[in-house]
């Protein structure tokens, strides 16, 4: 009986070998063109993390086999013996997973258009989440597209199924939202929680307002809402920051539900209710970036969404979140966490260039000398048009447009920038002519018959 049972788990140990061999490098399987790769920082990260596993795990499966045919293995009961090799099994299986995870990214972009659009959000991501200041050293990022209405990250440094470290950071985007400031919007606040918590921010911010909540009499119940959702909060502060109005424009076609999502309150979810996220967003906006047109998107907001008619005790709550938002957003934005070395979140966080009058002058620049623009960073370029569409300057089709074009900019400079270095290509000359023969460098990332504005 005992040789059967064990002879079947050396079959199975053997079987499952053969499986991790067929775990081949993404390198090796993955069709793209090259524009549409994926960043060579998360690459090598993403390989030399599963290549360590799948060492790993063949080095277990060998240990295993050895121990089946050793005295200790051949005088093991069955029941022992199969408990050893399913926790093998298991770990396998969480092996694969992970793979499955950095799948998703890498089949993505061998899809026509889709896969260098991508490769260009992976630049902007990276730019949205670089932080003057070496707080920190920022992890590589990529993105995908996913059918769901929200985005989402998997931050680098938490934990894939297995247990293992997540070795970049992967960001899920809505495909809906491709290609629309929309898209800036969702990025954007998914980069803010890896920035969050690379700067450690959400738990010192959290101890803070619970000191706030327990003498807060009467306004108790709002503060431990802002409490439960300063994470979201957090992270929305970021994208304000990053892309000015183009953050709060996008949140509210984000979070435009049917109107009894817009006032739900979930003492449980993490996200604030739509309706005060979506005024929370505005304010953030006025203290960062004074101007009418803030106060503009609150009251449209409220048009669009009236509280008459909602319940009273939703109207006292919504009454309350709003009576505390001022002390809230002041809490928030002049916290100094250990990481910012005594500076605030608005010090560190907010760019002069955001401000809505200097957006609307670069806007009209770029009009007149559209090549200026490529030289601009992806989320001054996302913010500026934007700030152009609120302006009523820049069309949906326009920015739709331009946008694409500037994805496939960015994944191409890229792209070539880094096969420069790696091929030990001196970067262009200062009198903006190319190593690569004599072209222009706004030649080699714009075809001629493409307008970008």
């Amino acid at each position: 009986m005992n040789g059967a049972a064990l002879q079947i788990l050396r079959g199975e140990a053997q079987s499952l070998l053969t499986r991790i061999d067929r775990m081949d490098p993404f390198a090796l399987r993955m069709p793209m063109v090259l524009a549409a790769a994926v960043p060579l920082r998360a690459q090598v990260a993403i390989e030399r993390h599963l290549t360590g596993r799948r060492r790993n795990m063949r080095a277990m499966m060998d240990g295993y086999l050895k121990w089946l045919d050793s005295p200790e293995g051949k005088s093991a009961s069955p029941a022992v013996a199969q408990r050893r090799f399913s926790f093998l099994r298991l770990r396998f299986i969480a092996i694969l997973a992970q793979l499955d995870i950095f799948a998703i990214v890498f089949n993505q972009r061998s899809e026509h258009d889709t896969g260098i659009w991508l490769s260009g959000l992976d630049v902007f991501a990276a730019d949205a989440l670089s932080l003057p200041g070496g707080y920190y050293e920022a992890p590589p990022v990529i993105c995908f597209l996913e059918r769901s209405p929200g985005a989402a990250i998997r931050r680098a440094r938490t934990r894939l199924p297995g247990g293992d470290d997540n070795p970049v950071a992967v960001i899920q985007i809505p495909r809906e939202r491709m290609i629309g400031g929309g898209i800036a919007s969702s990025l954007v606040h998914e980069v803010g929680h890896q920035g969050a918590a690379l700067l450690d921010l959400v738990t010192p911010l959290r101890l803070e307002l619970q000191k706030k909540a327990k003498t807060a009499g009467q306004d108790q119940i709002a503060w431990r809402c802002w409490d439960r959702w300063t994470s979201e909060i957090v992270a929305d502060f970021w994208a304000v920051a990053k892309l000015g109005v183009t953050a709060t424009a996008g949140l509210m076609t984000v979070v435009g539900l049917p109107r009894p999502f817009v006032f739900r309150v979930d003492f449980e979810d993490p996200h604030p209710a739509p309706w005060i996220r979506v005024m929370l967003s505005s304010a953030f906006g006025q203290v960062l970036y004074p101007h009418p047109q803030w106060q503009l998107l609150a009251r449209t907001w409220e048009a669009y969404y009236p509280r008459q008619g909602l319940k009273p005790d939703q109207l006292r709550l919504f009454a309350m979140l709003e009576k505390t938002m001022p002390a809230f957003m002041a809490g928030l934005i002049k916290f100094r966490p250990k990481a910012l070395r005594g500076k605030t979140l608005r010090e560190v966080l907010a760019v002069p260039a955001l401000q809505p009058g200097r957006l609307a002058n670069l806007y009209q620049s770029w009009k007149q000398s559209p090549k200026e623009m490529l030289a601009a960073s992806p989320t001054l370029v996302f913010a500026s048009m934007g700030q152009a569409k609120m302006d009523g300057l820049l069309t949906a089709v326009e920015e739709s447009r331009t946008l694409a074009e500037m994805l496939r900019h960015w994944a191409l400079k890229s792209t070539l920038d880094t096969s420069s270095v790696c091929a030990g290509i001196p970067p262009p000359a200062r009198d903006g002519k190319a190593s690569f023969g004599r072209m222009p460098q706004h030649e080699w990332f714009s075809n001629k018959n493409r307008r970008i504005l």
